[in-house]
């Protein structure tokens, strides 16, 4: 049997519905600007902060399957341990792109369904993914999330091997770079010509700029390029909208870069954070999760 994936997609804070949680830190740090400036378009300071839209991937043979990301809440976790568990398959692994806690916080349902199922993930991401489970880190994702995940999650360990083999069908990870903070890895699916990228590409959503700089906005822009050298036909992003028409390689990869490319246009025109929304959401009003700019622009406008 050939190999399949299936998204699972989390709508945590897809077009700021209202199922985004509170995301206190920077909803208090946007709200100044709120206050100091007049309201930047789609938002004002009494709105609820939110989420980027996440998914996580199943990708599965005949008997096996490896799930690609774990999600962030216990909810979210204990949803994808089930949804899982509805295909049918043996879990032997669950593999984390990057170290940002919103992608491994959630495995422990999956990891008590699926007792002989491993979380991994390449070398270079272990030490990213501990620091998340630090006193500080903890003390930030409680200001946004408390009461709503595992502070003593498991954490991914280092693989041994970079290509794993699911019912006799090769799969690779690959790390490509620098992105939405930290270093990113994606899921090579050869037989699928379908990559899983993690948050190296968005899909109809907000990217993640928050803090960013020009430099590291062209470090996001290289891994971009470096994903397009493997010439997939289909994407599979980690921030996604449930809404997307469809997961076509070329789009979201021309849809990210240009994003990336006309933010840094805007910051360099704009002489205030509404400058900045506005420029960006007349470009992208249909976007999900217009939180993410706000905070975003926010960052590059110290008080």
């Amino acid at each position: 049997m050939p190999l399949t994936h299936e998204v699972d997609d989390s709508r945590l804070g897809a077009h700021g519905e209202s199922r985004g949680r509170h995301h206190d830190l920077v909803h208090q740090r946007v709200h100044q600007w709120l206050q100091a400036d007049s309201e930047p378009p789609g938002w004002t300071a009494q709105q609820q902060a939110t989420w980027p839209a996440s998914a996580s991937t199943l990708i599965a043979g005949d008997r096996g399957a490896l799930l690609v990301d774990a999600l962030l809440t216990t909810t979210e976790g204990e949803r994808l341990a089930g949804w899982v568990k509805s295909w049918g398959k043996n879990l032997s692994t669950i593999y984390i792109t990057h170290g940002h806690g919103d992608h491994f916080f959630g495995a422990g349902p999956s990891l008590d369904a699926f007792p002989q199922a491993q979380l991994v993930t390449l070398p270079e991401v272990v030490d990213d993914a501990r620091e998340q489970q630090s006193p500080e880190a903890l003390a930030t994702w409680n200001s946004w999330f408390k009461g709503q995940f595992d502070e003593k999650s498991a954490t991914p360990t280092a693989l041994i091997s970079d290509e794993p083999e699911i019912d006799g069908h090769v799969v690779r990870f690959i790390g490509l770079g620098g992105s939405d903070g930290v270093d990113n890895t994606v899921v090579r699916v050869p037989e699928l010509s379908t990559v899983v990228s993690g948050d190296v590409v968005y899909n109809n959503l907000h990217m993640w700029l928050w803090n960013s700089t020009p430099e590291s906005r062209a470090e996001w822009l290289a891994t971009l390029d470096a994903l397009a050298a493997l010439r997939p036909e289909k994407i599979i992003t980690g921030r996604r909208d449930p809404d997307a028409p469809n997961d076509d390689a070329q789009r979201v990869l021309a849809q990210s870069r240009r994003y990336i490319e006309d933010f840094d246009t805007a910051v360099t025109r704009s002489g205030s954070v509404v400058q900045l929304v506005d420029a960006t959401t007349q470009r992208y009003s249909a976007y999900g999760n217009p939180y993410g700019l706000l905070a975003a622009a926010a960052t590059r406008f110290e008080s």
